[in-house]
C-alpha cells in the first residue's frame, strides 16, 4: 500500500484526507503545517501518527510514497519541487504554480524524476460531468458550435470578506480566474476534447479596499453586522472580483465564461452549456445530479445521474445507485482513486498514459491565466 503525507491543513487539506481514506488505496503516515496545534488536530481527527511543523521534515520521511499539497497558492512551487527532488509523487492543488514557467519547471522535472504530478482539478470527476465528455467525444451533440457558462460564487460579496485568497503576494496576481475560473476551463477542455487558442478578458475589482479583521479570519463565513464591534484595517485590493472572456478553441468552437466572487446568493455555482449542430447539454455544480439535454424537434430531456444510464467511461464515475445523490466530496475520491490505481500499477513504467489531470494540464492553466490577465491589462485579444 502506498504511504501518503499532506502538506496543509486548512480548508482543503483535510477534504483530500478524508478523500483518500475512502479509497482505501493509501495510508496517510503524516501531515504537516505550520500551525502545530491545528496540524496535531487533525492528525488526532484521521488517526495519522505523525506530526511536522516543518514541510521539510515531512519529505526526509522515507516512508512517504506520495505528498499532497494543499497550502496557499505561492508555497505549490517551493514544495512540490522539494517533494519531486525527494523522490516523492505529487498531488497538488490548483494553480500548481503563480506563474507558467514555474509551472513549466514542474512539468519537466516531474518527466526528468520519472514521478507523476497530479494538478487536483478534481471537478471533472461529477458522474454527469463525465457523461458530457462521453456524449460530446462520441458525437452525440454532432459538430460543437459553442460552449459558454460561468462560475459564480458570493462569498467575498461584503467589503468585510476577507481571506489570504485577497493577497496577491500568497494566492499570485489573479484570484478569481486562478481560483475558480481554472476549473471551469480544466472542465471545458476536458469535456470538448479542445484546448482554448485565443482569448479576449475583461477583469473587474469592484471592491479595491477591503476590511481585514484584526482578530479572526471570516473566510467562507458571514461577517458581523457594521454595528457589532470590530477592529479592521483597509487592506487594497489588487486582484479581480469578476472576469468575463470571450475565448475560441480549436475545431472552431466558441465560448464565453463569465467569473464573479461577488454575485449574492450563488455560493458555488459552476455551470456550462455545450450547443451541437443537433443537440445541445447544460449542468451545474449546485444540481450535479441532473443532466439538461436540449433538441430542436423533440421535447428535452434531463438526464439523472443513475450508473445504468451513464455511457462509456463515465458510469464507472458513479459509485452509488440511481436517486443516490454524489457531490463535491465524492469528486476528490473518484480523482485519488483513478491516481492510486495508477501508481500501484507502476502505469508510467508501463506506458500507460494518465486519464488524469496531470502537471501538464496544471502548466497550460497557468498559460491561460497569465493570457487572461494580459488581454484584461492590454485590452486586446491574446493568442495561446
Amino acid at each position: 500500500m502506498m504511504k501518503t503525507g499532506i502538506i496543509g491543513l486548512g480548508f482543503i487539506g483535510p477534504a483530500h484526507m478524508e478523500a483518500l481514506l475512502r479509497t482505501g488505496l493509501s495510508q496517510i503516515v503524516a501531515v504537516a503545517d505550520t500551525n502545530e496545534q491545528l496540524a496535531r488536530s487533525c492528525a488526532a481527527k484521521f488517526n495519522v501518527p505523525e506530526v511536522y511543523s516543518d514541510y521539510r521534515q515531512l519529505l526526509q520521511n522515507p516512508e512517504i510514497n506520495v505528498v499532497h499539497i494543499c497550502t496557499p497558492n505561492y508555497l505549490h512551487y517551493e514544495i512540490a519541487k522539494a517533494a519531486l527532488e525527494a523522490g516523492k509523487h505529487v498531488v497538488c492543488e490548483k494553480p500548481l504554480a503563480i506563474c507558467s514557467k514555474q509551472a513549466e519547471e514542474l512539468m519537466r522535472l516531474a518527466e526528468e524524476k520519472g514521478l507523476t504530478g497530479v494538478t487536483s482539478f478534481n471537478l471533472r470527476y461529477y458522474p454527469l460531468v463525465q457523461q458530457a465528455r462521453e456524449m460530446v467525444q462520441t458525437g452525440k451533440l454532432g459538430r460543437l458550435y459553442a460552449y459558454h457558462g460561468s462560475y459564480l460564487q458570493d462569498w467575498l460579496l461584503y467589503d468585510t470578506d476577507y481571506s489570504w485568497r485577497l493577497d496577491s503576494k500568497v494566492s499570485g496576481p489573479s484570484r478569481a480566474v486562478a481560483d475558480i475560473g481554472s476549473h471551469w476551463f480544466d472542465m471545458a477542455c476536458f469535456i470538448t476534447g479542445s484546448r482554448v487558442t485565443e482569448l479576449c478578458a475583461d477583469l473587474s475589482t469592484f471592491l479595491p479596499v477591503r476590511k481585514k479583521s484584526r482578530t479572526q479570519c471570516l473566510t467562507f463565513q458571514t461577517p458581523q453586522s457594521a454595528n457589532d464591534p470590530m477592529e479592521y484595517e483597509e487592506i487594497a485590493i489588487d486582484t479581480e472580483d469578476f472576469a468575463t472572456i470571450l475565448f475560441r478553441m480549436e475545431n472552431g468552437i466558441r465560448g464565453s465564461l463569465t467569473i464573479s466572487q461577488v454575485s449574492a446568493g450563488r455560493k458555488n455555482f459552476l455551470q456550462f452549456e455545450a450547443d451541437g449542430a443537433e443537440s445541445a447539454l447544460s449542468w451545474n455544480s449546485e444540481q450535479p445530479n441532473r443532466l439538461w439535454i436540449g433538441h430542436r424537434d423533440q421535447c428535452n430531456e434531463e438526464m439523472i445521474k443513475d450508473p445504468g444510464l451513464l455511457q462509456g467511461q463515465a458510469r464507472k464515475f458513479a459509485s452509488y445507485p440511481g436517486g443516490h445523490a454524489e457531490g463535491f466530496p465524492d469528486t476528490s475520491k473518484q480523482l485519488l482513486e483513478q491516481v492510486y490505481s495508477y501508481l500501484a500499477e507502476d502505469g508510467r513504467r508501463h506506458g500507460i498514459k494518465p486519464q488524469f489531470p496531470t502537471f501538464a494540464d496544471g502548466w497550460q492553466e497557468a498559460r491561460l491565466c497569465e493570457a487572461i490577465l494580459e488581454s484584461s491589462q492590454q485590452r486586446r485579444w491574446v493568442q495561446l
